[in-house]
């Protein structure tokens, strides 16, 4: 074994040591979590702006993914001043923040945790190259999340539940699979995510959701800030009957 592939295994199992998470850092996730995309043609300052008014109705997890086709931010320079921006909207609101895919960005801009597709970087190696971000995780059957839990990340999201064109060509996998997932019992924080709003929000929670992600629901509202508070209101009616958040 040469002496860099020697180095590159020791980060490895330095990275391995450091998980699982305490388990009060990952209770610091919360259970409305905002994906926030910019979407074409759309101004960075509407963007920030409908993000901060998400903010201010409830989102208590905040997600950035600038899509790979988006010409603005395909270069990593633009993408990283744009996630220091809304860093500062999430810390502001003492709001953990996620960028999606890219340790790189996520690291030059000091955000809390980078958030991994299933065809994305593996989580050994994002915790080889990043030990101080938090690494969420997507799943799509559970034997994806089995493998999630194994790699001990933040927390992990299960979707789409719903078709939804924020994924298109993915194809839904149902409330069944909210079901398996919360059958397992998982230790960490875990997502309903796909076609999440305040109609299908509690079909979600009754099968065993506590947690969801949201997209449209909330960016794409007339009132964003109105649109989180509903759906935190959600949370919180189910959180009642031993569902969704806590009262």
């Amino acid at each position: 074994m040469t002496e860099s592939q020697q180095r590159a295994e020791s980060r490895e199992q330095r990275a391995v040591q450091t998980s699982p998470l305490p388990s009060a850092l990952c209770q610091q996730l919360g259970y409305l979590y905002l994906v926030a995309t910019p979407r074409p043609g759309q101004s960075e300052a509407e963007f920030l702006a409908r993000i901060g008014a998400a903010l201010d109705g409830g989102v208590d997890t905040l997600q950035l993914r600038c899509k790979a086709d988006d010409s603005r931010y395909g270069e990593a320079r633009p993408y990283i001043a744009l996630a220091e921006k809304v860093r500062d909207l999430a810390h502001a609101h003492q709001v953990p923040f996620f960028v999606n895919d890219r340790v790189d960005v996520a690291l030059a801009a000091g955000a809390d945790g980078v958030h991994l597709g299933q065809n994305d970087l593996p989580v050994r190696w994002a915790r080889a190259l990043a030990l101080s971000l938090l690494i969420g995780r997507s799943t799509h059957a559970p034997e994806q999340a089995a493998a999630a839990l194994a790699e001990a990340p933040a927390y992990f999201a299960c979707g789409p539940v719903h078709a939804t064109p924020t994924k298109p060509g993915r194809a839904a996998v149902g409330l069944d699979y909210i079901r398996a997932v919360a059958a397992m019992q998982p230790a960490c924080p875990w997502y309903a995510i796909g076609g999440i709003d305040v109609q299908t929000i509690h079909a979600a929670l009754d099968a065993g959701a506590r947690r969801v992600a949201v997209v449209r629901a909330v960016l794409d509202a007339a009132d964003p800030a109105a649109a989180a508070a509903e759906l935190r209101s959600c949370l919180r009616v189910q959180g009642s009957k031993g569902l969704g958040e806590p009262t």
